[in-house]
């Protein structure tokens, strides 16, 4: 289309990219909403409270089925219909809530509203970076990747250690890590939705699962903040 100078413009695809953006964030905010309400129901019940985390194996039975649900939904994305893909986000979104319930039990609630601040506005300020930088980000998302290994191993390895180093240094790594690939992942995302979409069912699936990546990000960073800046109860 021309402007009014007289130069020509292209807006269109920049409209296609800026309703799918609106649309993983939508899905991403509906993630949390859902996480939020399944924690909140969770700590109104003593009985299921006693059933999660006062048994072992069906606290992290739930932790496991949390992990074969991401796996399984970004494996199986381009088999799967629309409507199933965001089912399982949902679930996804719902068990996490369960389980993560109990950092109110240990932590103070204006820690953890502290800690929910100060991941909103740091990973809003990423993911407009990500949106608006021309930079290429997927070196820094290799190395991020490579970070997050490294800190699933020495947190795995911490378990029988229990040293405090190991804690403080991998919640410190995890914040820069987890504010990293919000950028990356953000602007891989904005290539997604630039690339265009054979039908609408791609294009609510690609924006499902850039919600879930999304919504990991924030989750992550959010435990990572609260665990350097939470107080326990």
């Amino acid at each position: 289309m021309y402007s009014p100078n007289g130069t020509y413009t292209d807006s269109a695809p920049i409209t296609i990219t800026n309703t799918f953006f609106r649309k993983v964030y939508l899905w991403m905010t509906a993630g949390l909403a859902v996480t939020a309400l399944a924690s909140f129901m969770m700590l109104s019940s003593a009985a299921a409270q006693q059933m999660i985390f006062g048994n072992r194996v069906v606290f992290y039975g739930l932790i496991f089925a949390e992990l074969g649900l991401v796996i399984a939904m970004s494996a199986a994305i381009n088999r799967i219909s629309a409507a199933t893909a965001t089912l399982m986000f949902l679930g996804y979104s719902a068990l996490n809530g369960i389980t993560f319930a109990a950092i109110f039990l240990i932590y103070t609630n204006s820690s953890i509203a502290s800690a929910f601040l100060v991941t909103a506005g740091t990973f809003g300020a990423m993911s407009l970076y990500g949106y608006a930088t021309k930079r290429d980000l997927t070196g820094l998302g290799s190395f991020m990747f490579m970070g997050l290994v490294g800190i699933i191993i020495a947190s795995v390895v911490n378990i029988f250690l229990q040293s405090e180093m190991i804690y403080w240094v991998t919640s410190y790594i995890g914040v820069l890590v987890f504010v990293g690939l919000t950028a990356y992942d953000t602007q891989k995302i904005k290539l997604i939705g630039q690339a265009g979409f054979a039908n609408e069912q791609e294009r609510h699936k690609a924006a499902i699962l850039g919600a879930l990546r999304l919504y990991l990000d924030f989750i992550n960073l959010f435990l990572m903040l609260l665990r350097i800046m939470g107080n326990r109860r």
